[in-house]
């Protein structure tokens, strides 16, 4: 058990992840988002972005790289959600860079004396995150809703967006690693309901644990 409880926050893709964090935040509960992090670790002049800028130019043809150095997302995303060898390659690049940069964020917030903190990851579970954290809490919305929400947001067409999904862990996998779900499927007061009630429940379990 961490010195301050770690409660991993993740869930499909569209299932509202970041809403659920700020509805947490409301209760002074800080949070280290992964995506922030891994968007860090291939950011111009990092070692990962070389790496992938490398294995996509030259012979092959396929550029990720826009004109000011940045990474093209979009081209990237459609290179390793076609091939999952390609999505393999990529995560071993920059898995390890985001745990290493994700422990560091996470001991720092632990410094400031929470009750607890959330490590915010959609890959939680896939990419062994999951082993920094002393509860899993599972943000859960039926597929159809992933589909509808991801097509609107990320701009892609439904095969692409079923192809993200597929890359993930199935939802009921996810489900049974749970050690709290929260529906995302209603509205705003069903949302704020559970997650007071979530928060309760861990703040009284980091006093009986001997937590701050």
């Amino acid at each position: 058990m961490s010195a301050v409880l770690i409660v991993g926050l993740t869930g499909g893709i569209a299932s509202g992840k970041s809403t659920v964090a700020r509805a947490f935040a409301e209760h002074g509960v800080p949070w280290v988002d992964a995506d922030e992090v891994a968007r860090e670790v291939v950011e111009p002049g990092e070692p990962a972005l070389a790496e992938i800028a490398e294995r996509y130019s030259g012979d092959r043809g396929e550029r990720v790289l826009l004109a000011d150095g940045r990474l093209d997302r979009r081209a990237l995303r459609e290179i390793v959600f076609a091939d999952p060898e390609e999505r393999r390659w990529l995560e071993s690049v920059t898995h390890p860079r985001i745990r290493e940069r994700l422990l560091t964020h996470l001991t720092r917030l632990q410094a400031e004396g929470a009750a607890y903190v959330l490590l915010v990851s959609p890959l939680l579970l896939e990419s062994g995150q999951a082993a920094l954290c002393d509860r899993i809490l599972v943000i859960d919305v039926p597929e159809t809703v992933q589909i509808e929400r991801t097509r609107a947001r990320d701009d892609v067409d439904e095969a692409q967006a079923r192809a993200i999904i597929a890359a993930q862990m199935p939802r009921r996998e996810r489900l049974a690693l749970a050690d709290e779900v929260i529906d995302n499927s209603g509205d705003e007061r069903w949302l704020a309901d559970q997650v007071a009630e979530i928060d309760q429940r861990l703040r009284a379990m980091t006093k009986s644990q001997g937590h701050p």
